[in-house]
Parts: structure tokens; sequence; C-alpha cells
């Protein structure tokens, strides 16, 4: 008979590494497999992200040349556009209307994560969906950032930058079938090389994406993320040159005592980087709230809002550099300063709450560079010769409100040190990040980041199969009591009963059937040993183990376990004496399992 060939059947994709079908696995293997492989990745991903960042700046540039007829409408005081001159400065109403008619229907029909400052779709990407981003985010979170930000938005780039560079790295990770591990890797590849290609700043970029996206330092990961951001700057200064993003004035420190005037600082700015994320999401609240139709028009409604804002403060319209660049060289009085800063907190607050698209670490420095400056004027009119320049206030409060505000204080060290390129800062600078990162943890549980995430019952501290520990509770998952002992039993009677338990453990009871404690097969084989305690009592020899309750939760039953090392700890009912079960770590593992079980299809 003819020999039958076997039918090939295609490999289902795994879900967990999103692995090719059939043979092409057998075309990436060196690649996915191979730390040679991941470098290669890490590469290809590093030169993505820069070419992202070349492109993503030009788009910025084109639409605010568009929308506002000017590079930088920010910097020119409230100016006509000139390409509808007879509209004068009243334009800006209409700005960001007209930006918001194209990218808020473009987000809400492509991909909707798209929409706001993007870093916690990232980190929830990497944290909990095995570092998996649509490719089509890359392209739509590109076109609405720009068309935001030309039309007025007052957001960064950095949130942007961050979710394309994320997105092509998942994308790379997809095409190769990259198993989940790698694929956290190159997304925070990513991340790393948009910021540094964005900014100039490659350290940068690599200390945002280990600190914020991977929060993980392994050495490898480093060396990964440091050569795609390597790479990623070395085309950005390639396209757009090597000067730094911002011209910032000399940093000095004339006296040692200025240390706790920049401590002060650094405490001030904790609380104004936490009442920012507070502010923020406020009015995206109170934006939820008043919206009543569909959402692809949210942001065109909504830009006649922030339109009117930037007619009566135009230095709000977009990113907003040459301001803040402004305020830290002395240009503006200190009342102004205060203005300017709570104008950006209303403006980027507006910005993102009526569905914009753009970051909020440019905001974060623009902020503290406003408090840092003010701040710096104050003293200087109070004590001047023993304050210093104002300016060097502004460049501590930048890093140090961004630190109150993202708790990410190495990037924020990291960063100020690339923008001015001075030694002398990292003293003062590390003082008061370190001092507006722990008010920031003092008086807010969340980031500015992680607060989103928060507010959608996602907690990346925790474990997401952990989270089914706090909603089980002990009653649920308890093993039946079986038979307990008396208190008046002798040791040696209670020997049979002791040996047929299945968990190596008795309830001793009194005549009343309250709980009095444990009986272990370990202290009955100890006692009953030497041969002269026969006649002992069971309630002489019962360990004393903590109780639980029904109506506990297992993640504190389980601590309760972990304390004591027991094989198992008695349950009792809410508000009675009487035992009626028992919990083991076996009932908490069991939770967990099923926990992680796929969904029926």
């Amino acid at each position: 008979m003819p020999t039958v060939e076997p039918a090939t059947v295609p490999l289902a994709r795994s879900q967990r590494s999103g692995r090719p079908f059939g043979r092409g696995r057998d075309r990436w293997q060196e690649l996915r497999g191979s730390d040679t492989g991941l470098l290669l990745l890490a590469l290809v991903v590093g030169a993505g992200a820069g070419l992202g960042a070349v492109a993503f700046r030009w788009l910025v540039i084109t639409f605010t040349h568009i929308l506002s007829g000017h590079e930088d409408y920010s910097a020119t005081g409230g100016a006509a556009n000139p390409l509808v001159p007879w509209l004068g400065p009243w334009f800006v109403v209409l700005a960001p209307v007209v930006a918001g008619l194209v990218y808020g229907p473009l987000v809400h029909r492509f991909a909707r994560e798209a929409r706001g400052h993007g870093v916690p779709e990232v980190m929830y990407a990497v944290a909990r969906r095995g570092g998996r981003i649509r490719p089509q985010v890359a392209g739509v979170k590109a076109l609405a950032s720009a068309l935001c930000i030309g039309g007025g938005g007052s957001v960064g780039r950095e949130g942007p930058i961050v979710q394309i560079g994320s997105a092509l790295g998942s994308t790379v990770g997809r095409v190769v079938g990259a198993p989940e591990s790698r694929m956290r890797v190159l997304v925070a590849c990513g991340a790393a090389g948009g910021i540094a290609a964005t900014f100039n700043a490659p350290l940068a970029g690599v200390f945002f994406a280990m600190e914020l996206i991977l929060t993980d330092f392994a050495a490898r990961s480093f060396g990964m993320v440091v050569l795609s951001s390597v790479t990623a700057s070395v085309i950005g200064r390639a396209a757009l040159g090597n000067d730094p993003f911002l011209q910032l004035p000399t940093f000095t420190v004339e006296h040692s005592s200025q240390y706790l005037l920049f401590a002060l600082l650094g405490v001030i700015a904790g609380f104004v980087g936490v009442a920012f994320t507070r502010v923020l999401y406020w009015i995206e609240d109170a934006c939820d709230w008043a919206w009543r139709w569909p959402e692809w028009l949210r942001p065109a409604v909504g830009g006649l809002l922030l339109g009117t804002l930037l007619l009566v403060l135009p230095e709000m319209y977009g990113v907003g550099y040459p301001v803040l660049g402004s305020s830290v060289s002395g240009a503006y009085t200190t009342g102004f300063l205060l203005v300017l800063m709570l104008g950006k907190m209303l403006a980027t607050s507006l910005s993102i709450g009526i569905g914009g698209s753009g970051g909020v670490f440019a905001p974060s420095l623009f902020i503290g560079a406003m408090l840092g400056s003010g701040f710096g004027q104050m003293l200087h009119g109070l004590a001047p010769g023993l304050s210093g320049p104002a300016g060097a206030y502004g460049l501590i409060g930048m890093g140090a409100v961004f630190a109150g505000a993202a708790r990410a204080p190495i990037t924020a060290v990291v960063i100020m040190f690339e923008l001015t390129g001075e030694y002398s800062i990292i003293l003062p600078l590390m003082t008061a990040i370190v001092l507006a990162t722990g008010i920031s943890h003092l008086v807010s549980r969340d980031s500015i980041y992680t607060l989103k995430l928060s507010r959608r019952g996602i907690d990346l501290g925790q474990h997401p199969h952990a989270a089914v520990l706090t909603t089980a509770t002990v009653g649920e998952e308890m093993t039946p009591l079986g038979p307990a002992v008396p208190a008046d039993l002798s040791l040696a009677d209670s020997l049979s009963r002791v040996t047929e338990t299945g968990v190596g453990q008795l309830v001793v009871v009194d005549e009343d059937g309250a709980f009095v404690g444990v009986l272990t097969s370990r202290t009955v084989a100890e006692t009953l040993a030497d041969g002269e305690h026969d006649l002992t009592r069971v309630g002489q020899v019962a360990e004393q183990l903590p109780i639980l309750r029904t109506d506990q939760s297992l993640d504190d039953a389980l601590d309760a376990l972990d304390r004591e090392d027991a094989l198992a700890l008695p349950v009792l009912a809410p508000d009675s004496a009487e035992p009626v079960g028992w919990l083991a770590h076996r009932q908490v593992l069991d939770v967990l399992r099923r926990a992680q079980r796929p969904p029926a299809p």
C-alpha cells in the first residue's frame, strides 16, 4: 500500500508569547531564544524608536505651524495667526476645536488606549499583558498627540513617544514570537529609545524605562535598554542636532546654607506634585460627569473651553518650553510665575480631561520651574546675599515636582543632570528630590501614573492573581472541622484520634464546646515518649494558636499562617467561641490555582 503522509497541522498561536503559526516559528528561533538575538532586537527597536521620535517631532512642528502659524505659539505672547490674520488672537479658541474634530474620531475608531498621557497604558501592558501592545497604537498616538499639541493642547511629548516606542518594541517582539519576559524588555527598550531621542537624554531614557516601565534593574535588561537608548539617541542627534532641548543657565551653589533652602523647596514641591495629580484627575472626573454625547466629539466641544483659557493665557499653548526657559532666566515676576504654575495645572488637566492625547512629564517640569523660580525670587528679595540666583531654584523645582508627581527620583536626578550638564547640581537636586518623593509617599498612595490604573481597580504592586485573596473569605474555603477532643481527655486516649486525622492536629474544646487550643501529633508524640505522662490531660498540652474567623479574607489568613508556620489554623464563627473548621496553605493554593485557570471558551 502507498505510504500516506500524516497531515500537517499548523501550530496554534501562543497567547502568552504571540508566536507565529507553523514553520514561521523556526525562522525567528535564534532571534527570540539567544542573548545575541535579543541584542539585535534591542538595536532594531532603538533605531525604530529614534526614527519614530524624529517623525513625531516633525508632526508636532508641522501641525503647530498649520494651526497657529508659528513654530511655538507659547513664545509669541498672544500674537495673531498669519494664516488667518483677520481673526487676531481669537484663532486660539478655534485651534483646539479643529484639532479635536480630527483626532477625536481617529482615537475613538482605531485605538482608544491612545487617549490620555500614555505611560500608564504601557505600565499596564508590561505588568499585566506580557508586554503586548496593539501595533496601530504607535501611528494613532503619534497623529493624535501631534494634533493635540499643535492645536494648543497643554501637554508634553514624553507620554506619546513612550507609548509609540513601546508599541514598536511590542510589535517587533510579536513578529519574532518572543516570550513574555523578552517582550517586556523590548517594550522598555522602545520607551527608553523614545525618551532618549526626544530629549537628547540617553541616560534619562534608560532610567525612565527601568524605574517606571520595568520597575526592575536586572543586569541583562539594563544592558539591552542602554543599547536601545544609545541607538535612538544617535539617530535623534543626527536628525535633530546635538543641542539640548532647553537652554538653561549655569548652576552654582554659593553658600552651604542654601541646602536648607533647597530642602524646603523639595518639601513644597512634593505637595505641589501631589496637588497637580489630584487636580488632573479631579478635572478629568468633572469632564466625564458633564459629557453626555458621543466620545469622538468630546475633544472638539471641550476644545472651546481650552481655547478660551489659551486666549486669556497664551503661554499655555502647546508644550511651552520657551516659557519654561524664560522663567528660569528670570523674565517673569513672582506673581506671574504663580499664575503660570496654576494655569499649567488647569490647562494640562483640561487638555487631557476633554479627551486629548499627550504627556504629563513636560507639564510637571513646567510647573516645577514656575514654583522654583518664584520661590527663588521671593528668597532673593528677602535675603539677596544668602539665597543665590533665583534660576537655580527653578532648576531644582523642575526635578522635584516631577519626582513628587511621578515618584521616579532616579529619573528626575538623571534628566536634570543631562539637561544642565552641571555636576554641581547633583547634591542640592538629590536633596530636594528625595524630600519631594518622601512627601508624595506620605500624603498620597499613588503617583500621577499609577493613579489612573488604581481608579480602574488595578494595583501594579500586587500580583494579578493575588487580588482574589482579598475577596475570598476563610469561611468559603475552610475544610470541615472533624472530631474535636475534650480538654479533660487523657493524652493516651487521644492517641488514636490524632493518628486518624488528616491534618495531624485536633481542636481541643471545653465542656461547653468552646475553643481551648490545638493538639498536634508532634506534641502527643513528644509527651508520651517518656512513658510517664499517659494520664496527662489534653487541655494541659494544647497549643494556643491564633484563631481565624469565617468572615476574614484569605489575604489576612495567609499572613497568620506564615507568621505561625502552622499546618493549619482553627476557624471560629464571628462572635462565637465554637470552632467550625480548619484553614491550611493548601486551601489558599487552591484559590490561586482556580484564579490562574483560563476562562472557558
